[in-house]
């Protein structure tokens, strides 16, 4: 459960840091330890669809799409 709450916790700081108007760069640096922390939680609970859910994260930030993630 505690993987579960980190990467709800990251999501959290990650929707304010947009919300604020953070630089692109902490939105980066937030969503690449959001991927570790998904990472964490897919080997303990998540299964099937948090593999799925952790590839599409990774995915994402290796295109630099990641910021625009956070508005969809």
């Amino acid at each position: 459960m505690d993987e579960a709450e980190a990467v709800l916790g990251r999501l959290a700081r990650i929707e304010a840091l947009d919300r604020a108007g953070a630089p692109a760069q902490s939105l980066l640096d937030e969503l690449r330890a959001l991927v570790t922390e998904a990472e964490a939680w897919s080997r303990t609970e998540g299964g099937e669809a948090g593999e799925e859910a952790v590839s599409q994260l990774r995915s994402a930030l290796a295109t630099d799409r990641a910021p625009g993630m956070i508005a969809v």
